[in-house]
């Protein structure tokens, strides 16, 4: 019998078709955009590591984040922190070493994460992942990983998947379509966030 948090993540892993292209978080928070509250909730992380972490931020990666706490925190320790707060892992643009940093994922993981690339969609991760794991933990391993949203065909429930973007962002990307380059989305969505916002955004999309 599936335990009741096992089948929660079953729940939203089979409520709906999958059309996120950024996995849904069912109990971590991205470590970019979580709150000073998210952060003193991570097990090992003291009132300074929060104060650190929200004056460092952006980490362009998941192995910046790790480099970033290694000072702080010994390996056992920032693998529990991982089961709270990550900076999810672009599909077609991971190490291996980020893989092994998803607490359970293991060298296996490692090999099927890899077998698959390039990956055009979530929906192709979820699909082959499938294959050798049960939905529970699927859906866990989802809200690790992303590939990256077509600027000028994604859909408005594809963008707000991505962690910070809400009505107003979802409006400017749409604005300016169809989009050239992004130098193109470098200036115009400069315009409304500082530079360090405008590189954080940009690792969830591209230009196809």
């Amino acid at each position: 019998m599936r335990s009741t948090a096992a089948a929660a993540l079953l729940a939203l892993c089979t409520a709906a078709p999958l059309v996120a292209q950024v996995g849904a978080p069912v109990g971590i928070v991205n470590a970019n955009v979580a709150t000073e509250a998210q952060l003193a909730a991570v097990p090992g992380f003291t009132p300074a590591i929060v104060q650190a972490t929200l004056a460092a931020r952006p980490f362009a990666r998941q192995s910046a984040f790790d480099a970033f706490l290694a000072p702080h925190l010994g390996e056992p320790e920032r693998m529990a922190a991982y089961a709270k707060v990550f900076v999810q892992l672009d599909l077609n643009d991971f190490i291996d070493a980020e893989v092994l940093m998803i607490p359970g994922a293991g060298r296996r993981m490692v090999r099927e994460f890899n077998e698959y690339k390039p990956y055009r969609a979530l929906a192709q991760w979820h699909r082959e992942i499938d294959k050798y794991v049960d939905d529970a933990e699927l859906a866990r391993l989802e809200q690790y990983v992303f590939v990256k949203l077509d600027l000028n065909t994604a859909t408005d429930e594809q963008i707000l998947t991505i962690p910070g973007v809400g009505a107003r962002m979802l409006r400017e990307f749409k604005e300016y379509r169809p989009w050239k380059t992004m130098a193109q989305f470098d200036r115009e969505i400069g315009k409304y966030v500082d530079a360090k916002e405008v590189a954080r955004l940009k690792r969830y999309v591209e230009i196809r």
